[in-house]
C-alpha cells in the first residue's frame, strides 16, 4: 500500500507537468479563428494580411497566432504553415472548399523526413522539397506528384477575418513526417 501511495504521490508531479505542457498555447495546433505571422525574416512576428501574399506565390511561410491573447504558436516547428495565392479557378474541388479569395494553406514540414524549405514551383503551382525531391501539388490537396514522400502535406482550412488569412479549423491530417522517412 506504501509502495503504491508512494508511486502515485511521485507520478502526479509527473502527469501535472506532462498535462501543462499539452496545454501549451505556443505548442498548440492551429485553432479556428488563428491569424498568421511572418515565420522569419525583416517581418517576423508581424501579422499577414490578405495583400501580403502575392497572386500566384511564392509562398510565405507562416506561424498560427491566437487573435485575443497575440499568443504565437511558435514553439512546435510542426506548426509552420504554407500559405500561398493561387488561381481560384485552377484549385481541385477539395481544395477550393478550404481556400480563401484563392490562398491556400498547409503543413510547411515535408511529409518524408521532416524538412521545412521549399522550392517554388511557379509554373506549375507545386512546390519541392529540397532534401530528397518530393514534389506537391498545391493546387489539389497537395498530393504527392513525386516521391519519395507518400502522404500529401496536411491541408488547413482557411477563412477571411477583417482583411486577413485564418484559420477556419484544424489540419486535415497529421504535420509532420513519417517514421524513418522512407
Amino acid at each position: 500500500m506504501l509502495r503504491l501511495a508512494v508511486s502515485v504521490g511521485f507520478g502526479l508531479p509527473v502527469a501535472e507537468l506532462l498535462a501543462a505542457e499539452g496545454d501549451d498555447p505556443r505548442k498548440a495546433r492551429p485553432q479556428t479563428n488563428d491569424r498568421f505571422v511572418f515565420a522569419s525574416g525583416n517581418r517576423k512576428r508581424e501579422v499577414i494580411t490578405l495583400a501580403d501574399i502575392p497572386d500566384g506565390g511564392p509562398p510565405l511561410i507562416a506561424y498560427p497566432v491566437e487573435p485575443r491573447t497575440h499568443v504565437v504558436r511558435d514553439d512546435s516547428r510542426l506548426n509552420q504553415v504554407l500559405l500561398v495565392r493561387l488561381d481560384p479557378h485552377g484549385l481541385s474541388g477539395d481544395t477550393s472548399a478550404r481556400a480563401a479569395n484563392g490562398i491556400v494553406a498547409y503543413s510547411a514540414v515535408c511529409t518524408h523526413t521532416g524538412c521545412d524549405v521549399w522550392d517554388w514551383q511557379p509554373a506549375s503551382s507545386t512546390v519541392k522539397c529540397p532534401c530528397h525531391f518530393s514534389e506537391f501539388d498545391l493546387k489539389d490537396s497537395a498530393k504527392v506528384l513525386n516521391g519519395p514522400a507518400t502522404r500529401r502535406l496536411p491541408a488547413l482550412p482557411l477563412k477571411v477575418v477583417d482583411g486577413m488569412p485564418a484559420a477556419a479549423g484544424s489540419f486535415v491530417g497529421r504535420p509532420g513526417f513519417d517514421a524513418g522517412g522512407g
